[in-house]
């Protein structure tokens, strides 16, 4: 490890200076190291998101099917709502006592409730505790990853040499991406070592057990870590923060940079993550009803393809800047996504897209009588109109449809193609609030002979595999995943350059968190939902383009580059329309 008496940094060095050496050997094991650690942290978040379904089922059957699953990817978001408070919290922590210290003990609290979701109950056997149990860890995995991804990007940053920052901090861009496609790997082995019924009832656990195993790793890796240099360097100089909280949001300066990097840089990337990759998984398996083994198995080959592009994407923002890579990754997303979406349809499921042409679903009604089927809390006797037993029965069967205003006090009537059926008023029947013996005997009529209309008219109740372009889905979830490593592959680099050593760890985990944690992890639940309310399959896609496109106009606008910032100079912060300032 470098002698810190002369590290990059020292007080005798210029900004700007290029004399940071390259990495040793030594050196890159432990950047090696404290990314290795960072994916298996990713490992136990994304496993609840990758297995939603499992989980809507386990702990959430008191509900109906659609409301139980949007209420899983809720419980899912939990985690991401209070990372910004696990930023705030360990990035104190890091400024204060070090970065090793700090996300040390991250990973233990992400490991240790991991491997407690493995051994929680489901709702058959505790009831309403068992989903308040399994929200409750999940706020604890979300308080622990936030406090994790700062750790890592600042730890690799302030080894770096500061013309290669992009390409070393790509290699923590990489970590999310290879956790997720670890925890896919592992939950495609557990499924087909045990068989589907097996897994379903039991087997799901065991990738959240393995987590003890990844934990043990991962805290043996992280004890023999040194500290960063160039916090080392601060608390020899006696410049570490005592008040980093109060230096962050007691100063405008520091605000102003922390709200660029959130609606700048942050908000886009966040919604571009979750787009290309778990949003495109849920549409897969949920909109498309691809088998969830395939789908895995397709978006993993697509991860393996996509995740160097991390690295070289961080390469090139060295060359031409961190602002070009990242607003053009954003633009072209914009672009993309809706043209993206519709030809994975096409390749997943052309029989979906063939009925649609020949036979399409119309739910004609007065949009007075209809209710907003997304709703995360519904339960199935929340629906009694017409109007809404048939969207109901439509969206449980993944069917996509389109709405046709009838005149007020009208009833409702389903179309497939020149059919129509007409669904019964629950309004009508004789308890209005729940479902009689007569009621449910109405409705069970009427969503057998919608079920029966659809497979005469040809609309596929499953994707069905002998006809699916398996390399054509591949491609697409490659070139999403190619924009995911566009817009995310420098972001650290951009990030720590943005704010100085002595409140950097505060400062970078907060809008990142903030950007991911409700921007980006909201983005499966509120998508999921905006199909569900509408219809319409890429009605979600409108949520992620508003967001990128407006962190493409801040960031085109407010955004100045970084990536000649010398991060060592402790005592400069950034002016995001001035550069550097003292």
């Amino acid at each position: 490890m470098a002698n810190t008496s002369t590290a990059p940094g020292s007080s005798d060095e210029p900004v700007g200076s290029t004399t940071a050496q390259p990495l040793g050997r030594d050196e890159r094991r432990v950047i090696l190291a404290s990314s290795l650690g960072t994916v298996f942290e990713w490992y136990d978040f994304y496993l609840y998101g990758a297995l939603a379904a499992v989980i809507s089922r386990q702990f959430f059957s008191g509900l109906d099917p659609t409301a139980a699953f949007i209420f899983a990817l809720l419980a899912f978001a939990a985690g991401f709502i209070v990372r910004p408070l696990g930023a705030i919290w360990f990035g104190r922590l890091g400024d204060t006592r070090g970065r090793k210290k700090t996300f040390l003990l991250t990973i233990v609290l992400m490991g240790v409730s991991t491997f407690c979701v493995g051994l929680l109950p489901g709702y058959q056997t505790l009831g309403s505790l068992s989903p308040a149990l399994l929200v409750l860890l999940r706020l604890v995995q979300g308080l622990a990853i936030g406090g994790e991804y700062g750790g890592a990007a600042i730890y690799v940053a302030e080894h770096a040499p500061q013309h290669r920052r992009g390409a070393y901090t790509g290699w923590i861009q990489t970590t999310a991406t290879a956790g997720l496609l670890l925890s896919l790997l592992v939950i495609m082995g557990t499924r087909q070592l045990l068989g589907e019924a097996a897994f379903d009832d039991w087997g799901w656990r065991l990738p959240f057990l393995l987590s003890a195993l990844l934990l043990g790793i991962s805290v043996f890796i992280r004890l023999r870590m040194a500290e960063s240099p160039v916090f080392e360097r601060m608390r020899e100089d006696g410049k570490v923060s005592q008040a980093p909280l109060s230096e962050c949001f007691g100063q405008w300066r520091h605000l102003k940079v922390l709200a660029l990097a959130l609606f700048g840089l942050v908000a886009g990337q966040a919604v571009v993550w979750y787009t290309g990759q778990f949003y495109a998984l849920f549409f897969l398996t949920t909109v498309l009803r691809v088998d969830a083994t395939l789908a895995h198995i397709l978006m993993s080959i697509a991860l393996v393809l996509g995740t160097p592009f991390f690295v070289l994407f961080g390469l090139l923002s060295d060359r031409i800047g961190r602002k070009p890579v990242i607003l053009g990754g954003l633009a072209l997303a914009c672009l993309c996504w809706f043209p993206l979406f519709q030809a994975l349809t096409q390749a997943a499921n052309p029989g979906l897209v063939q009925a649609q042409a020949r036979a399409p679903v119309e739910v004609l009604a007065d949009p007075m009588t209809c209710s907003f089927q997304g709703s995360p809390i519904a339960r199935e006797t929340d629906f009694t109109s017409a109007c809404d037993l048939a969207k109901r029965a439509l969206t449980q069967q993944g069917i996509p449809y389109t709405n046709v205003e009838l005149p007020s006090g009208s009833g409702a009537i389903v179309g497939v193609g020149s059919r129509e059926i007409t669904p019964p008023n629950a309004r009508l029947l004789p308890d209005r609030s729940g479902f009689t013996v007569e009621s449910a005997q109405e409705i069970a009529r009427f969503r057998q002979t919608l079920a029966a209309t659809l497979i005469q008219a040809g609309h596929p109740q499953r994707a069905d595999p002998a006809q699916m372009n398996k390399p054509a889905i591949v491609a697409i979830l490659f070139v999403l995943i190619v924009l995911v490593a566009m817009v995310y592959g420098p972001l650290a680099a951009a990030l720590v350059e943005l704010f100085p050593s002595r409140i950097r760890y505060t400062a970078l985990s907060l809008p990142y968190h903030v950007g991911n944690g409700w921007f980006g992890g909201l983005m499966p639940t509120i998508a999921f939902a905006m199909v569900a309310g509408s219809g319409d399959i890429y009605q979600g896609l409108w949520y992620p383009v508003v967001i990128a496109g407006m962190t493409l106009v801040v960031g085109l606008v407010a955004l100045r580059e970084t990536k000649d910032v010398d991060i060592y100079a402790k005592f400069l912060y950034w002016h995001p329309k001035g550069g550097l300032g003292r």
